[in-house]
């Protein structure tokens, strides 16, 4: 379902509430979430930090949600099987997730260029054991050049479909970028892609851009099945309305992962939920897969984003943004 367009912060927050029903509740319901939970930005930031507690995979959302904090560069990590059907290569500062499927892969995200595409991802894919001539779909979380740009280049040399979201398939088209793969197929609001043995369902949590898109699919572990999503954008839009835009993706996804039954949280920039130091972990030979959180903890992750968003958007309005 689509979000209209809006320059004020009531029409925005009706809005964004009409992504809730997709969830199971009303546009009244949503509203009243989204109005609930009153407070200073302060109390939403010290709630977020009370739920985050010693956890590292929370406490690195705080910290990437916080106002005013740049995004690392950290070192680019060696490319891993995160699981069984599941591999990430990685630039440091954002990371691409391959899905490995009976039938093909689905590559989540590009990278920022074909340069990359060509001397990061195909060689990384390979050294996993994983042949970059099998990547079917090709799919942009968000219209970000760091996540399309090599789309095409992986398109025109292995023939896979590029995937976007509608919203931001015109944001390219409107903003022209270098590197903006053409246009392609739309990731419809709950469609539902199968390749091989595999199902990955897409929902879009505008915010980040108006047509973010996260997943939810399957991720197996030593031979048991876990649930998994990955979030489409993490750093928080500029203006007050798309905030609460935000929050009410935040609101409906969490709605959706807790109805699939989600144990396994996954971000495309791995400084953002302590990944690039969980893939570490995962290497030097875990007990336990550090990727697999639990349905408590994948909540209590968007409950920590939930009050960092409410704390951003009071911030802003204390501010007289």
């Amino acid at each position: 379902m689509s979000l209209a367009q809006s320059t004020t912060s009531r029409r925005a927050l009706l809005s964004a509430a009409a992504l809730l029903p997709l969830a199971g509740g009303t546009p009244a319901q949503a509203t009243t979430a989204q109005a609930a939970a009153p407070g200073s930005a302060r109390d939403h930031y010290a709630r977020a930090a009370k739920l985050a507690g010693r956890d590292p995979v929370l406490k690195s959302l705080v910290k990437a949600l916080t106002p005013g904090v740049t995004a690392p560069n950290p070192k680019a990590p060696e490319p891993l099987r995160i699981f069984d059907n599941v591999a990430v290569v990685s630039t440091g500062f954002v990371s691409v997730t391959a899905l490995l499927t009976s039938g093909g892969v689905i590559l989540i995200d590009a990278l920022g260029s074909p340069d990359e595409a060509a001397k990061v991802i195909v060689p990384q894919l390979k050294s996993l054991g994983v042949e970059p001539s099998a990547i079917k779909y090709v799919v942009a979380a968000h219209g970000h050049a760091d996540h399309f740009g090599g789309a095409q280049y992986l398109a025109d040399r292995y023939g896979a479909r590029v995937m976007m979201s509608p919203k931001d398939w015109d944001l390219l088209a409107a903003e022209k970028p270098q590197h903006a793969p053409k246009r392609d197929l739309d990731i419809a609001d709950g469609r539902r892609l199968t390749l091989g043995d595999t199902t990955i369902s897409f929902h879009h949590t505008p915010g980040h851009t108006p047509g973010t898109v996260s997943m939810i699919f399957p991720a197996r572990w030593k031979g048991r099945r876990h649930t998994a999503m990955l979030w489409g954008g993490t750093n928080p839009p500029a203006a007050v309305a798309d905030k609460r835009v935000y929050l009410a993706s935040v609101l409906a996804f969490a709605s959706r992962m807790r109805k699939a039954g989600v144990e396994v949280e996954l971000n495309n920039h791995g400084s953002a939920d302590h990944g690039l130091a969980r893939m570490e972990e995962l290497r030097a030979g875990a007990a336990a897969n550090p990727f697999v959180l639990g349905r408590a903890r994948t909540q209590r992750f968007m409950k920590v984003m939930e009050a960092m968003m409410r704390g951003r958007i009071a911030t802003d309005l204390e501010a007289g943004k």
